[in-house]
């Protein structure tokens, strides 16, 4: 099997990094932060940031076809646990918000700095697609998203 990186289109152009790698069935999804349209680190505070690098995660997981229940990993990268913790349940609205009810394996993870100096969190995790739902191009090079998903 060789590895597919996942670029979705609505999600600034990588360089030197993919948003997510495709290998069979299983999408490993690169660290995102909170990064807008704009290239720019959302304002707003730690349940904004989360809301912001949770969506880039979702962009590249329904890139394959995945949908939030696939998600088998999740770890974030946190520059402030306390003020994370002192918003959980905020955070924890936008979660079901945005992915339901299911939760996977969950690591939160202290860190000094993020690549931005502005993020507060960087999302990553690991997702595994039902065949049937995954699509790929007829080359099989690149993935498409499901239509109508």
């Amino acid at each position: 099997m060789t590895p597919i990186p996942v670029n979705p289109d609505a999600l600034p152009v990588p360089s030197g990094y993919s948003h997510g790698t495709l290998i069979g069935n299983t999408l490993y999804l690169g660290g995102q932060t909170a990064l807008d349209e704009n290239m720019k680190i959302v304002e707003g505070g730690i349940t904004e940031q989360f809301r912001q690098a949770f969506r880039n995660v979702l962009t590249t997981l329904r890139e394959v076809g995945g949908r939030p229940e696939d998600l088998v990993s999740i770890t974030l990268y946190l520059t402030d646990i306390p003020g994370y913790q002192a918003h959980g349940k905020e955070i924890g609205r936008v979660w079901r918000e945005l992915a339901g009810p299911v939760y996977p394996a969950m690591a939160g993870i202290g860190c000094t700095a993020l690549w931005q100096p502005e993020a507060m969190i960087e999302i990553l995790g690991v997702a595994v697609i039902p065949e049937d739902r995954l699509i790929r191009s007829a080359a099989g090079d690149s993935v498409r998203a499901e239509q109508g998903g």
